[in-house]
């Protein structure tokens, strides 16, 4: 574990949630934390986890005969063995201990609208009396074409069924587009399980070259082709790479805020010199908003941060919950569709069931409810801002749309080498706390909760209240 999170940032800094439409406050000042107080409740809560998850244990041991890890995605698996959930309503679950479990991972923005919202179970079950799947063009996915046209400001769109589906044919259609193979990605950015895309997700950091001008890494045997990696919020290198390779590089494809890694906000005119960058080279910028997408507001990240990609990968929040996802942009880049350059497939394509959820999803996800659901989520943060100032936490709070995090580093987490930095002890022991006392976020010890639609005030005190009792424990 790599410790740098005791460092303390001289003066608190507030983006707000709304101009320039992110969030991030750092505290006035931290003391560090003692690691032997550190390490003894995080042996003391992997006991308690065990104590109170014992069906879940078995069933884990049964996963494991049929499932490699015992589970459907690697994602989903955590050492000991995850919490097995056998259903859930609303903002809430319930594991196979009887346990009802308050859901602030939410499929990582799948379940913007809560578990089960009526208008989308009313919705799904409407199409499946007319059938789940025709393989023809149906006047659904029309519908639920032009609504996400109008919502997301996009000339044209296709269909897909993931975030791995979307984000690899954009990735085609640039290089089908521009004629040319290389991409520049952004280190630590993960953009699901295309080849191109493995490269450089979470490197470890000794293999991964100099802070600033990063070494791409591939995890295992794959053929990424041509990928050049660079920090996020450095233009200076991205100038430097497009003046070295310009030439062969078909686009820049990146996460608007990078939410692999917790939740990292661009520096101010950040967004808008990679788009100068991409115009000056002739490359196209690539945004992948499988997590941002309604997670960021009514209309997307881009809209919200003010800076228009060529092409913008979606998935997640858009579906209701069913697999769903799509990729769309100018209509120039997508004719490449249209003469044949970058063909596009898939029987699931655009089905009954999920273009119903779309539609349904499109009707919920207003303005207003985006909005109150985003004050919910402020107001979680603001508080806990309390807490890690009352206690002198060396941790921080980030915010975009309706997900936050609290980020175990004094001092602003700006990029990859950034987020190597911060306190990996305390935020397993964070996420282990939580999970303990009946709060569920993602697994990954740098990901960020998810205020859901069906998500109450009451809710988010519990989240609020179980940080605070952490803090108390810290410092006690």
């Amino acid at each position: 574990m790599t410790d740098n999170a005791t460092a303390a940032a001289p003066t608190p800094v507030t983006w707000p949630a709304h101009d320039p439409a992110t969030y991030r406050a750092v505290p006035a000042s931290s003391a560090p934390l003692d690691r032997g107080k550190v390490e003894s409740l995080l042996a003391a809560e992997w006991e308690r986890f065990e104590k109170v998850t014992p069906s879940s244990g078995a069933h884990h041991a049964r996963a494991l005969g049929s499932l490699p890890l015992g589970v459907p995605s690697s994602f989903q698996h955590w050492d000991p063995y995850p919490v097995a959930i056998t259903s859930a309503k609303g903002a809430w679950l319930n594991d196979v201990d009887g346990r009802r479990v308050l859901d602030l991972s939410m499929g990582f923005g799948a379940m913007l609208a809560g578990h089960l919202n009526p208008s989308v179970v009313a919705a799904v079950g409407k199409a499946l009396e007319t059938g789940t799947l025709f393989v023809t063009p149906s006047p659904s996915a029309t519908e639920a074409a032009e609504r996400f046209q109008r919502r997301f400001h996009l000339d044209q769109l296709r269909f897909a069924n993931s975030g791995t589906e979307a984000t690899m044919y954009a990735l085609r259609m640039a290089r089908a587009f521009t004629g040319r193979k290389a991409i520049i990605k952004i280190e630590g950015g993960y953009h699901g399980g295309y080849d191109a895309l493995q490269v450089s997700v979470k490197p470890d950091v000794a293999d991964a070259g100099p802070e600033e001008a990063p070494t791409p890494v591939t995890p295992f045997e794959v053929e990424a082709g041509t990928v050049h990696v660079v920090p996020y919020n450095d233009l200076g290198r991205l100038e430097q790479l497009f003046a070295e390779h310009g030439a062969e590089v078909a686009c820049v494809f990146m996460e608007p805020v990078l939410e692999n890694i917790g939740i990292v906000v661009p520096d101010e005119g950040y967004l808008a010199g990679v788009r100068r960058l991409c115009d000056v080279h002739g490359a196209l910028l690539v945004f992948d908003e499988v997590k941002t997408g309604l997670t960021a507001g009514a209309h997307g990240a881009s809209q919200r941060l003010g800076v228009t990609p060529d092409l913008v990968a979606l998935a997640k929040s858009i579906g209701g919950g069913l697999p769903l996802a799509a990729f769309g942009g100018r209509a120039e880049v997508m004719a490449t569709v249209t003469d044949g350059r970058m063909p596009h497939f898939g029987t699931y394509n655009g089905n009954p069931l999920v273009m119903a959820a779309a539609v349904a999803i499109d009707e919920i996800a207003t303005d207003e409810a985006l909005s109150a659901a985003e004050g919910l989520n402020i107001d979680a943060l603001e508080q806990m801002n309390g807490i890690i100032a009352d206690h002198e936490l060396p941790a921080h709070t980030v915010g975009f749309g309706v997900k936050g995090a609290v980020t175990w580093a004094a001092t602003p987490v700006r990029n990859y080498r950034d987020y190597k930095r911060t306190d990996f002890g305390v935020a397993e022991l964070s996420w282990l706390w939580g999970v303990n006392r009946g709060v569920l976020t993602p697994p990954g010890l740098d990901e960020q909760w998810l205020v859901s639609l069906a998500h109450t005030a009451d809710d988010m005190a519990i989240l609020v209240g179980e940080f605070r009792e952490l803090a108390e424990a810290l410092r006690a």
